[in-house]
C-alpha cells in the first residue's frame, strides 16, 4: 500500500512539474511570437515619440534609456585650448563638448552656445538644419512639411517641434519596424557614390542608419518655390561624397565648388569645418573590410532567457568589452585595453603637434596681414592652412577615429602637421619682407587666453543663453506638450549640464 502511495505521489509531482514546464515553454513561445511579429507603431507617417515604441519593444527601450547615464560634460576647449584659435570667428570657438548619450541629443543642442539665444522663430545665428541629427521629430517634420520646407528658416522656428531625442523613429520604419534610412541626404549621397539602394544588405544597413548622422556634411543653399509659389532658399544638409569618401576626395569636392564654412577671424583664410565623419573613416578601416557593422560593436546582442535582442545602450564598446570587442579579439581585457590606449596616445600626440602648428600659423598669418602682406603673398599660405586644418579636423572630429581607422587617422594627422609647418616656413619669409623679425605668437595655453585672442565674449553668450532657457525654451516645451508631441515624464530627473553650468 505504501508503495502505491509513493508511486502516486511521485506521479503527481511529475505531472505538476511537467505542467509548470509546459507553461514556461508556452510563455516563452508566446513571448517569442510577440517579439518576432511586426507591429505597426503608426499606420501613417513617422512616430517620433520613443515611449510609443516602448509598448512593443520594452527591452530595447529600457536599454536605450540607459544612454541617460552618459551625461558627463567634457569641455574640449578647456582640455584643448588650441581649438578656440583654430575656430576663431566660428561658432565652435564658443563651445565644443565631447558627445553625450543619445538621450541628451536635443538638450545638448539647446544648451550649446553655438545655437545662440533666440528670442523668436526668426532670430538666432543658426539655420533649421542644425536640428537634422538630433531627433526622430526631424523625419516626422520633413514628412509633414517637405524636405526643403524643413530646411528653410532659423533654428528657433522648430523649437516646439524637435523635442524627442535620438531614438526609434530615426532608424526604424514606423509601419514595419524594419531598419530604414529616414534622412534623404544619405540616400542621395549613396547614389552619388555609386551605391544601388535596392542592393543594400541588412548588415550594411546596421551601419548606414548610423551614417545618417555620423558623417561629414555641409548646408547647400537650394532654391525652390513653396506651396504658395513664393521663392525660398533652403539650407539643405548635403554629403560631399561625389569625389569619394576619403579626406582628399571630399576636399576636392569642396574646392571645386569654392566652398567654405567661414572666413577665419585672424588669418582671413576661407575655412572648412569637418562635422563628424565617423562613417567615412570607418570605411577605410579593418572593421569595415571584415564586414563588421557599427551595431556589432556599439549595439551588441544580449539574451534574456529565450529572448535575444540588440542592446540600445549605445556607448563606448570598452564599457561592455566582454560582449563587444572580446567576441572577436582574443586578448585578455587588460591586454586589449592596453592596445587601445596606445592607439589613443599616438593619435593624441600627432593631434597636439598639428593643432599647435596650425594655431601658430593662423596667428602668424594675422601678424603678416597687420604688417601689410598682400593677397598674392598670402594665397599659398592660406591654402596650406585651409587644407591642413581640414585634414586635422577630419581626422579627429568623429572622436573614435583612432580606433575605427588608426593608420588612416595617423596618416592624415601627419599630413596636417606638415602643411601647418610648411605654412609657417613660408610666413617667416613674408614677415621678414615686411620687416617683422621677432614676432612670437601669443600664449594660448588656457581656454580663457585662447578665447580672448579669438574674440569670444563668453560671459555675454552665457548670460544670453540662460535668459533664453528661462523664457523661449519654456514656451517651446509648453507648446510641444499641449500638441501631444512631447511627454515630459521621461525627462524627470534628467541632468541639465553644460560647459558653463556643470
Amino acid at each position: 500500500m505504501n508503495k502505491y502511495k509513493i508511486l502516486l505521489g511521485g506521479s503527481l509531482v511529475a505531472i505538476v512539474a511537467m505542467g509548470v514546464l509546459a507553461n514556461s515553454i508556452s510563455g516563452k513561445q508566446e513571448e517569442r511570437t510577440i517579439i518576432n511579429s511586426t507591429p505597426v507603431i503608426k499606420e501613417k507617417g513617422i512616430e517620433s515619440r520613443n515611449e510609443e515604441w516602448a509598448k512593443y519593444f520594452p527591452r530595447q527601450y529600457d536599454s536605450w534609456k540607459q544612454t541617460k547615464q552618459n551625461d558627463t560634460i567634457d569641455d574640449m576647449i578647456e582640455k584643448k585650448p588650441q581649438l578656440a584659435i583654430l575656430w576663431a570667428g566660428y561658432g565652435f570657438a564658443k563651445d565644443y563638448n565631447a558627445p553625450r548619450g543619445h538621450f541628451y541629443a536635443v538638450q545638448s543642442n539647446i544648451n550649446s552656445l553655438r545655437t545662440g539665444a533666440p528670442v523668436g522663430p526668426d532670430t538666432g545665428p543658426m539655420p533649421t538644419a542644425c536640428w537634422t541629427c538630433k531627433s526622430p521629430d526631424v523625419p516626422r517634420v520633413m514628412d509633414e512639411e517637405g524636405e526643403n520646407e524643413f530646411f528653410t528658416g532659423k533654428w528657433a522656428r522648430l523649437g516646439d517641434q524637435i523635442v524627442n531625442p535620438i531614438g526609434c523613429g530615426d532608424c526604424h520604419d514606423s509601419q514595419t519596424t524594419n531598419l530604414t534610412i529616414t534622412r534623404p541626404h544619405l540616400k542621395r549621397a549613396l547614389e552619388a557614390s555609386g551605391t544601388k539602394l535596392d542592393e543594400i544588405t541588412h548588415q550594411e544597413m546596421r551601419s548606414l542608419v548610423c551614417a545618417q548622422c555620423h558623417v561629414e556634411y555641409y548646408f547647400k543653399k537650394t532654391e525652390y518655390k513653396d506651396k504658395a509659389g513664393k521663392d525660398q532658399v533652403a539650407a539643405v544638409v548635403t554629403l560631399p561624397w561625389a569625389e569619394g569618401l576619403n579626406v582628399e576626395g571630399i576636399e576636392k569636392y569642396y574646392d571645386s565648388y569654392g566652398f567654405s564654412d567661414w572666413t577665419h577671424k585672424i588669418s582671413k583664410t576661407p575655412m572648412l569645418k569637418a562635422q563628424h565623419p565617423g562613417y567615412e573613416l570607418y570605411k577605410t578601416g579593418i572593421h569595415a573590410r571584415r564586414g563588421v557593422a557599427c551595431a556589432d560593436c556599439h549595439m551588441p546582442y544580449v539574451r534574456e532567457g529565450a529572448v535575444k535582442y540588440s542592446d540600445h545602450h549605445i556607448a563606448n564598446p570598452l564599457d561592455n568589452i566582454a560582449n563587444t570587442c572580446l567576441t572577436c579579439h582574443r586578448e585578455s581585457e587588460e591586454e586589449f585595453k592596453a592596445v587601445v590606449k596606445r592607439k589613443f596616445e599616438r593619435k593624441e600626440q600627432l593631434m597636439e603637434l598639428a593643432m599647435n602648428s596650425l594655431g601658430k600659423a593662423h596667428l602668424e598669418a594675422g601678424r603678416a596681414w597687420e604688417a601689410g602682406a598682400s593677397e598674392a603673398e598670402m594665397a599659398d599660405i592660406q591654402q596650406l592652412i585651409r587644407s591642413g586644418q581640414w585634414m586635422w579636423d577630419y581626422a579627429i572630429a568623429s572622436h573614435g577615429s583612432f580606433y575605427h581607422a588608426p593608420e588612416e587617422t595617423l596618416r592624415i594627422l601627419s599630413v596636417a602637421n606638415d602643411k601647418g609647418q610648411e605654412a609657417r616656413v613660408k610666413l617667416v619669409a613674408v614677415l621678414a619682407k615686411h620687416n617683422v623679425f621677432d614676432y612670437v605668437a601669443p600664449d594660448f595655453s588656457t581656454k580663457e587666453k585662447a578665447q580672448e585672442i579669438a574674440g569670444v565674449p563668453l560671459q555675454e553668450l552665457v548670460d544670453e543663453k540662460l535668459e533664453f532657457k528661462k523664457t523661449l525654451l519654456e514656451e517651446w516645451n509648453q507648446k510641444a506638450v499641449a500638441g501631444g508631441r512631447l511627454n515630459m515624464e521621461p525627462r524627470k530627473g534628467m541632468s541639465d549640464k553644460s560647459s558653463y553650468a556643470k
